[in-house]
């Protein structure tokens, strides 16, 4: 079990800036999925010999459970790796400035990225639920938090600058 930081706490990314990620990200990765999925239909039409018009037909009339399970699964992995190379940034937190971290302060691992994008798969139980209570599951389950980058860093420096005092530089 990780140990719970104060600092963590204090700069939590509030709902608002939680449910602006989810937009943002949302919409950027929907496009990138149908863009994804489209070049996938060209190249299966190239390879197979079919028309993109016999792919197109085949794509509008699957099964809706699968249509769902390969858009949900599409839309995990890019947030997957989005997160795991940026590490803990999506588009949405670099324009709101939040990042991912651990709740004891450390950075998230390429484990940690992927349970927490996971369980952000659940339907009917994790979308949207950081607006309850400041958390979502895919945090809780996953022992990540959601901070405020700028805040979160410069109390960290100024901590930083304290236990330094006093102390001789060496020149």
């Amino acid at each position: 079990m990780r140990k719970y930081l104060q600092i963590v706490d204090r700069h939590r990314a509030s709902q608002g800036l939680r449910l602006a990620n989810y937009i943002i990200d949302f919409i950027v990765s929907y496009i990138f999925v149908l863009i994804l999925l489209g070049l996938s239909g060209i190249t299966y039409a190239f390879i197979t010999g079919s028309t993109v018009e016999e792919i197109g037909y085949r794509m509008e009339n699957m099964n809706p459970m699968l249509d769902r399970l390969i858009t949900l699964s599409a839309y995990l992995f890019v947030m997957f790796l989005t997160e795991t190379i940026s590490k803990g940034r999506s588009l949405g937190k670099l324009i709101t400035g939040t990042k991912v971290i651990m709740i004891d302060g450390t950075s998230p691992s390429v484990g940690n990225f992927l349970l927490r994008n996971i369980i952000r798969g659940i339907p009917f139980v994790d979308p949207l639920s950081f607006l309850a209570d400041k958390s979502g599951l895919h945090d809780k389950w996953s022992q990540t938090c959601v901070i405020v980058k700028k805040d979160y860093e410069a109390e960290l420096q100024l901590k930083s600058d304290i236990n330094t005092l006093g102390t001789k530089e060496i020149i």
